[in-house]
């Protein structure tokens, strides 16, 4: 009796051993979109200032700074193009997100949102270009 207690207890404290590094969390990204909402998160030590965060490189939302540990967050109709269009987010594809500012000693800091899989080939698969 008292063996497969002490069995079963080796055997959670290993899965558990063994679970634990899957589990770890990656550290967020610093720019995500959920629904029609942009967020910038500054995870760093540094303050950020005059900060532009582009879309397709042609709409723009800017804000005069980010600080250490804070969020800046913009609906994506308030990205506007140099002659006042609106991005249009439920008409136009997001192909490239970026981030410029500057840091506190002066050198410029820019972020690329990572793009890859969201497109409608990766989210048809295969499916798509492959003939019968």
């Amino acid at each position: 009796m008292i063996d497969r207690v002490f069995s079963r207890a080796v055997l959670a404290a290993a899965a558990i051993a063994l679970a634990s590094p899957a589990c770890a969390s990656k550290p967020p990204e610093p720019i995500t979109i959920e629904g029609r909402l942009l967020t910038v998160d500054n995870r760093t030590s540094q303050a950020w200032s005059h900060v532009e965060v582009w879309v397709n490189r042609y709409y723009r939302v800017a804000t005069a700074s980010i600080p250490p540990g804070g969020r800046f967050q913009a609906p994506l109709d308030a990205f506007v193009a140099g002659f006042g269009q609106r991005f249009d987010f439920r008409r136009a594809q997001i192909t490239d997100v970026r981030l410029d500012a500057i840091l506190p000693d002066g050198k410029p800091l820019e972020i690329r949102m990572p793009l890859e899989g969201r497109g409608l080939a990766q989210t048809l698969g295969n499916a798509v270009g492959r003939k019968p």
